[in-house]
């Protein structure tokens, strides 16, 4: 336990420079004393752009500064497990980017050295911390829709343009670095969700396919999976769809309702029972971020708990493998 938690962050990407990084200074008790980028110009850049007081090029160098007591690893899947590794064994926590890692196995393996060392390990799935998603957990548990029944997931997005090019293409499609495609990317923070709405998933299946063949991950996934609390799932998603074919829908049906929000796009929350439907608006802060970050560091000085960890966010990964499963076996035989 810390009285302040001194964060060095491990990757300087775009999730840092307004989702995550501004709220590790925002939050009381909590300071960005370090950051890392492999390139150390853009290292020092970003230093110089936050009023970060050191940077690095090299991950171990961060991670032995004698102030940093927290680490916050805002990299690609690939070195999540490597880095949160190298940090716990050096006695510092960890608050790793989702998903976890690219691997059940990776994850696994996060949550071993993290009760061998004693050291927390947290991961970023923020939307358990979000007021329209902390509603629907309300929603369901006074009874507003009755007994829950089942839930459907989709999201039909357009391809990227930078997918389409295969020089242009990003870490996100590149399963060797990602672990799986824009699948493991976005549906990650549904199914973590879910998790921390009705419990864990119980049963999952799937099947995932490349259709428009832009890149060598999966665009196309279809699932149905069971839910702790008996609601049953299932979930449609596509990564190269035309723009007119977007959608973006959590519909949760019960004995006396429904309730529909989006994952990512903004809109309201609809509340749908016999008495019509209502909309419920809510405003997410400024860094998404930031409550989640607020009970990381709050546990980290002995003032609370936080609602993500490694052992829920491992579970999510396991049901993401498992849906993709097929595809993965088959490319893999193809190899051979």
């Amino acid at each position: 336990m810390v009285k302040e938690v001194c964060w060095g962050m491990i990757g300087c990407g775009n999730v840092t420079e307004l989702k995550s990084a501004p709220a590790l200074n925002k939050v009381p008790g909590s300071r960005l004393v370090a950051v890392m980028r492999r390139d150390r110009d853009k290292a020092r850049d970003y230093a110089q752009r936050h009023g970060v007081e050191r940077y690095y090029d090299d991950a171990a160098a961060l991670i032995n500064d004698g102030e940093v007591n927290a680490v916050y690893i805002a990299t690609p899947p690939d070195t999540h497990a490597r880095y949160a590794i190298q940090a716990m064994r050096a006695g510092k926590p960890v608050y790793v980017e989702k998903p976890m890692a690219r691997t059940y196995a990776e994850c696994l393996e996060m949550i071993r050295v993290s009760e061998e060392t004693g050291m927390p390990l947290y991961v970023a799935y923020y939307r358990r911390t979000l007021p329209a998603f902390n509603k629907v957990k309300e929603l369901l548990a006074n009874g507003s829709i009755g007994t829950p029944l089942t839930v459907h997931l989709t999201l039909h997005l357009p391809k990227g343009v930078r997918d389409q090019y295969k020089e242009q293409q990003s870490w996100h499609v590149n399963p060797e670095i990602a672990g799986a495609g824009h699948f493991y990317d976005l549906a990650s923070h549904q199914f973590d969700y879910l998790d921390y709405l009705a419990g864990p998933v119980t049963f999952a299946a799937g099947f995932a396919s490349n259709i428009a063949g832009y890149y060598a991950a999966e665009d196309t996934v279809t699932a149905s999976f069971g839910l702790a609390n008996g609601m049953a799932g299932s979930g449609s998603w596509c990564f190269v769809t035309d723009p007119g074919n977007f959608r973006d829908t959590i519909e949760i049906t019960g004995t006396r309702g429904k309730i529909t929000l989006p994952t990512f796009a903004k809109g309201d929350l609809q509340l749908t029972t016999g008495n019509g439907t209502i909309e419920l608006c809510f405003q997410n802060p400024e860094n998404i971020q930031f409550h989640l970050i607020t009970q990381v560091v709050n546990a980290l000085v002995g003032r609370g708990e936080c609602v993500s960890t490694g052992v829920s966010a491992a579970r999510t990964n396991k049901v993401l493998e498992t849906i993709v499963t097929n595809y993965y076996s088959h490319e893999n035989n193809n190899r051979r």
